[in-house]
């Protein structure tokens, strides 16, 4: 349960107890009239009528400390926080020594109207009084803390000019919680209509979103509420939360959705672990698809409502995680979204240091792949009113958010700005191909894959949809990354994208043609290095060498020639011993690793096979490489 919003109950339980008072501050018997019907009035949950009966007490004597308090409770209670400042103020004139929790209760509102200093002040009086309950006493060092961090917030604003979407996405009613692909071709959003929520798209087409249309019915219902989505960077696969429906397993559920062409695949929930009989809501999925992230209420936080992960296992999601202390606080946390970097968390949170209510905050992954206490976003992306939902495009330079206080089209309005560089995560961009067949063209169903070469592990996995041959997937920058796609019956196709040092934002198209295995057909290995002059293997190789490893061994009966190449920089023998050598190297790793040598010939041709002019360091860089050619199938 949320703590804060218990905290608020709890405090208008205690303001009932004026009505269960025998000594009053008043002798005015009309008064104490309306104030016993008003204590009625909130047994029975009619808190307009108790607000107009604790009015009427007032009326009748304006110094009735004892109805003033409840007036200012229940106009709390109700949100109405400038009306109740009025009555705590006047409680406090008053009698100042009234009941000391008035000072916590006038501080807590103070803040959710933005009025710090005097919320501190208050505070500060009220810690002031000995033998505090813990629960009281924690709760008010941390609004202490959140007054001094919005005081001096406010003093050093960040630049924040957000922009309505317009008419295409944004309508009379609410539109909120919107995700967009990597290479931001698709916005999907949720539309509450009529109470309501179900997801709208909105295509990007010559740089403008289009008019935003119903998703899909296989994913959006009449009878239930569909919301807080999480979209893969392909636009693939589609996380979002379904409540109270008969296949659900909680009130909320998490849901998983399949793109099939232009509609999507019937959804199906996620299933224990990740899905329990409690609350699962809100998931963000990573850029290589192997964790969740998502909010739930289950047992074992830290109280409130915590975010959790899970992690992708051969046997299905994992038993989740809960992300820990340096995220989840005794309050709620919420809306998370993991950066396409995989290593920049942004969330909300309503118990770390912020300007009142929920703040938006981002954590980094440390070098000891623990995430750090979060960052505030600042003023005014933050204010004293409810931020979340937020979302940033790929390249980490915009964010999206909903909000329905910036004079938009009616409700909750979807706005972008940009984020200032400070918030930003790590430049990050897409590999967007497709896979066809090099004689017909054909669009084909392959397997890709795009390994950290560094560390040979796996950053996306995933297959060419069948019917456009399409696929994407996000690299950061700072790293070397191999690609690979393969399918049965083909030679396999290689390529590099070096990142070290990337500042751009350019992304990388290429149209990767498979060549069937035939006798003549090459395959040029992009991802075998070596030191310049040298003709060892680095071992950033071991990934493209492996799958070569695994080509072989799946087509048992092909023979293959492996080819080195060189520039025409220096001497033209020392090219040739060279090239020789390094293909070399390559055959002595095949048949260290099981690969017979009768399968294998090595040859060098030096700088006598250019497949560019050497004219540029491009081109020459295109010369030196390695190649292997089938000889007999």
């Amino acid at each position: 349960m949320r703590i804060i919003t218990v905290f608020a109950l709890f405090l208008f339980i205690s303001a009932t107890a004026w009505s269960q008072q025998r000594q009053y501050s008043t002798k005015n018997s009309e008064a104490i009239k309306y104030f016993a019907q008003a204590g009625q009035n909130l047994d029975e949950h009619y808190y307009d009528d108790a607000i107009e009966n604790l009015q009427k007490a007032i009326a009748e004597d304006s110094k009735f400390v004892e109805a003033h308090a409840q007036l200012a409770d229940v106009l709390k209670m109700r949100h109405l926080y400038k009306q109740a400042i009025e009555e705590y103020l006047k409680v406090i004139q008053l009698n100042p020594e009234f009941n000391r929790s008035i000072y916590l209760r006038i501080g807590e509102t103070e803040i959710f109207e933005a009025k710090y200093p005097q919320a501190q002040q208050h505070l500060e009086k009220y810690l002031t009084y000995p033998d505090l309950t813990p629960q009281n006493n924690a709760l008010a060092q941390k609004l202490i803390a959140d007054t001094k961090f919005s005081i001096q917030a406010l003093q050093h604003p960040v630049p924040f000019k957000p922009i309505n979407m317009g008419a295409n996405i944004n309508t009379a009613d609410d539109e909120y919680l919107p995700v967009a692909t990597a290479d931001e071709s698709m916005l999907i959003f949720t539309r509450k209509i009529n109470k309501n929520e179900d997801f709208y798209k909105s295509l990007k087409v010559n740089g403008k979103w289009d008019t935003a249309t119903y998703l899909s019915n296989r994913i959006n219902t009449d009878q239930y509420n569909e919301g807080a989505q999480s979209i893969s960077q392909d636009g693939k696969y589609l996380f979002f939360t379904g409540c109270n429906r008969p296949d659900g397993r909680g009130r909320c559920d998490i849901y998983i959705a399949q793109k099939r062409g232009d509609d999507w695949g019937k959804p199906f929930d996620l299933s224990p672990p990740i899905n329990t009989p409690g609350w699962e809501s809100q998931p963000s999925i990573s850029a290589d698809g192997r964790t969740l992230y998502f909010v739930s209420n289950k047992k074992g936080g830290y109280g409130g409502y915590d975010i959790w992960k899970s992690s992708l296992t051969d046997k299905g999601w994992g038993e989740p995680e809960n992300m820990g202390p340096n995220i989840n606080t005794s309050y709620d946390e919420q809306s998370p979204f993991i950066h396409a970097d995989d290593s920049t968390f942004y969330f909300c949170s309503n118990g770390w240091p912020g300007l009142g209510n929920k703040d938006l905050f981002v954590s980094r992954l440390g070098k000891d792949g623990k995430w750090q206490k979060p960052q505030n976003l600042g003023y005014p992306i933050n204010t004293n009113g409810d931020e979340n939902g937020l979302t940033l495009t790929a390249y980490g330079n915009y964010a999206f958010f909903a909000s329905d206080n910036l004079n938009g089209f009616g409700g909750y309005d979807i706005y972008t700005f940009e984020l200032p560089a400070s918030l930003r995560p790590h430049i990050v961009t897409y590999v967007k191909g497709n896979v066809n067949d090099i004689k017909t063209h054909e669009p084909l169903e392959a397997a890709v894959e795009i390994i950290d070469l560094q560390n040979n592990t796996p950053v996306y996995q995933d297959y060419s949809s069948a019917n456009e041959g399409d696929f994407l997937a996000t690299i950061t920058s700072g790293k070397n990354y191999g690609l690979n796609i393969s399918k049965s019956g083909y030679l396999f196709y290689s390529d590099n994208f070096s990142l070290v040092g990337y500042k751009e934002q350019k992304p990388f198209h290429i149209k990767a043609l498979l060549s069937p295995i035939e006798i003549g057909n090459k395959v040029i290995l992009k991802n075998i290095f070596f030191d310049t002059n040298k003709f060892d293997l680095q071992s950033d190789s071991k990934a493209e060498l492996l799958k070569l490893v695994e080509f072989l061994n799946v087509n048992p009966t092909v023979h293959i020639e492996i080819s080195g190449h060189t520039d025409n920089v220096g001497a033209v023998q020392f090219n040739q011993t060279l090239s020789e050598n390094r293909a070399k190297s390559v055959y002595q790793y095949l048949v260290t690793n099981g690969i017979p040598a009768a399968r294998l010939v090595y040859k060098g041709y030096g700088e006598t096979q250019p497949i560019a002019p050497n004219t540029t360091d491009e081109n020459k860089a295109k010369n030196r490489r390695t190649e292997f050619m089938i000889i007999a199938k």
